[in-house]
């Protein structure tokens, strides 16, 4: 993915952010607010996930959909991104 030259400069745009206030800033412009919070809500569902908590624990605190909750936790045992970062 990150061979595409948009995603590439994506990437390297977001990586360059140096304070919440930066990221807040720059997320506010590129995503619409449904966006910011389908994507808040992958990172709770995904924190909760590592501290333990159930699919049902998880849908009730965060309204997630199970089939998002689903993919978020394939991402969370197989992938690398949110063990590192959370």
């Amino acid at each position: 993915m990150t061979e595409n030259p948009c995603y590439k400069q994506l990437f390297e745009t977001i990586a360059a952010l140096k304070t919440p206030e930066e990221c807040e800033e720059f997320f506010n412009d590129l995503c619409t607010i449904n966006e910011l919070g389908a994507m808040a809500q992958r990172i709770t569902a995904a924190k909760l996930l590592l501290e333990g908590e159930t699919y049902e624990q998880i849908i009730s605190k965060t309204d997630i959909s199970s089939a998002t909750l689903s993919r978020v936790s394939r991402c969370v045992k197989y992938g690398s991104g949110y063990k590192k970062f959370l």
